[in-house]
């Protein structure tokens, strides 16, 4: 949940998430796997035809302990799994203590598990089966298949781990597969944005505060930076002095150009929310440690004149696009990294994955939006020829109504070690997408662990010596959930 939330839904034309930017390289996966595909059907829930495709799954068992030992199950989002493998160092921290087999599931319709092949994306009859239920239902039948064909692993307790959409669906898997699967860990899982159960301007207010906490002057001079945009671009002198100032490889020429340049703008500050790091990252891009706070250095002042203002707000999207300092020039459409599937992700925003959010200019440091479904539905059908339906989320998985469900452990508050069960969720405290997470337990076993220094499922990353105590501590907890859950497994 760009898309890496990884990846939702971003105010504008789009109606996507936040667009993320190009990215320049992954990093070597921190322990090796074996790429393996599995035959799945296109349609789990039809009998009208027996379609189907190649799903593709990394599997890691060179720590498993093969008389049942455990799976680490990653429920696959919105883009190529070698990607999320290589950026999910926890599961290869933890494989060894746990004795683990790490299984990482892709997506279907992103990376190589295409039901279509080429022709996956080419009409809204072969889309339509590019949903969240029939993924979770993949998921289950490859963990069958595995159980049922690798010696030893009959018995395995799986536990499901995913962080942004890949959070919802770990704990969506453990609420309609419980059977499968004895605990799950949704990091960064906005699973309550949906409908009107949080308010639509949240997301945007959490990450205003993330650079109102960086330096002073910083929201404010964001915020004033809008309305110099549309001031100079008013003349076409102003169009051409917008161009060279932002390094634009193709220049500015109508309103529709200066609008594309906005949103490009407004992806950039929500993506530096979620990627605010402790340490270097090249999650999306490169970036240095807490890579807000470079670039507040350069907007302390928003009296500024318009130029002025401007030629500072280059200065610090310099820090997020050109860090390694090798590019020429910036193409603000161009913002979504080759690894996540920004077109698979549209769609689904608008078919299930509707996630209303909202600007006022006041609460936030953005223009003013309001959030306009008839609007986004009007887009959606000239787009793909189908229409959101906003409650649909809701009634497939409860809303806020989950308290029946169990051991799913969500991001949010401190927990004391008699609340050990299995169902834990994680938020950040500077992550935009704890706007729609869990932040509070809701019962014994559906526990919410709150990170204050946690940006977008930071507990996910590998360990670093950077990392702050609070992200230390709640890896730790979660280690504990686990150990539970498969002690409790075990015992049945």
């Amino acid at each position: 949940m760009p898309r890496l939330l990884l990846f939702l839904f971003l105010l504008g034309a789009s109606g996507a998430l936040p667009a993320l930017p190009h990215r320049r390289g992954a990093r070597t996966p921190t322990a090796p796997y074996l790429i393996r595909y599995f035959q799945q059907q296109v349609d789990h829930f039809g009998f009208d035809d027996n379609l189907t495709f190649q799903q593709r799954y990394l599997i890691a068992d060179q720590h498993w302990k093969k008389n049942n030992g455990p799976i680490l199950f990653y429920t696959g989002n919105e883009g190529d799994i070698t990607w999320f493998s290589n950026n999910t160092g926890f599961m290869w921290d933890v494989a060894q203590e746990l004795n683990a087999m790490l299984v990482f599931a892709e997506h279907r319709y992103y990376g190589e598990s295409l039901p279509f092949g080429n022709e996956s994306y080419s009409d809204s009859k072969r889309l339509n089966y590019l949903t969240s239920e029939q993924a979770l239902a993949d998921f289950a039948v490859l963990i069958e298949h595995l159980k049922s064909t690798i010696a030893g692993a009959r018995y395995s307790p799986v536990i499901a781990i995913g962080g942004s959409y890949g959070g919802m669906l770990a704990a969506w898997f453990r609420m309609k597969y419980p059977h499968l699967v004895v605990g799950a860990l949704a990091a960064s899982a906005p699973i309550w944005q949906f409908g009107d159960l949080v308010p639509c301007g949240a997301f945007f207010s959490i990450v205003t505060k993330d650079f109102k906490r960086s330096g002073t002057g910083c929201a404010e001079s964001i915020r004033n930076s809008w309305s110099a945009i549309d001031r100079l671009s008013s003349t076409d002198e102003g169009l051409l002095w917008l161009s060279k100032t932002f390094h634009l490889c193709s220049p500015l020429k109508n309103l529709d150009d200066v609008a594309v340049l906005k949103r490009g703008l407004s992806d950039t500050w929500i993506n530096l929310a979620m990627m605010n790091y402790p340490y270097k990252s090249d999650f999306l891009e490169p970036l240095p440690a807490w890579p807000i706070e470079e670039v507040c250095k350069f907007l302390k002042d928003p009296s500024l004149s318009d130029k002025l203002l401007l030629q500072n707000v280059f200065r610090a999207i310099n820090i997020y696009y050109n860090y390694s300092g090798q590019i020429l020039c910036f193409d603000m459409a161009e913002t979504a990294t080759k690894s996540l599937g920004h077109l698979g992700w549209n769609y689904q925003t608008c078919t299930e994955m509707v996630m209303p959010l909202c600007t006022d200019g006041v609460n936030d440091m953005f223009e003013p939006q309001k959030w306009d479904l008839k609007a986004r539905s009007e887009e959606c059908y000239k787009l793909w020829g189908v229409r959101p339906r906003p409650s649909w989320i809701i009634s497939m998985y409860g809303g806020k109504n989950i308290h029946s469900h169990s051991n799913i452990i969500f991001r949010s508050t401190v927990v004391s070690q008699e609340q050990i069960q299995v169902c834990v969720a994680l938020n950040g405290g500077m992550d935009p997408w704890s706007a729609g997470g869990v932040t509070r337990n809701i019962s014994h076993s559906l526990v919410a662990i709150m990170i204050p220094e946690g940006a977008h499922h930071l507990d996910l990353r590998g360990r670093n010596p950077s990392d702050p105590k609070s992200v230390q501590q709640a890896r730790d907890l979660e280690l504990c959930y686990m150990k539970q859950w498969i002690k409790m497994a075990r015992r049945h």
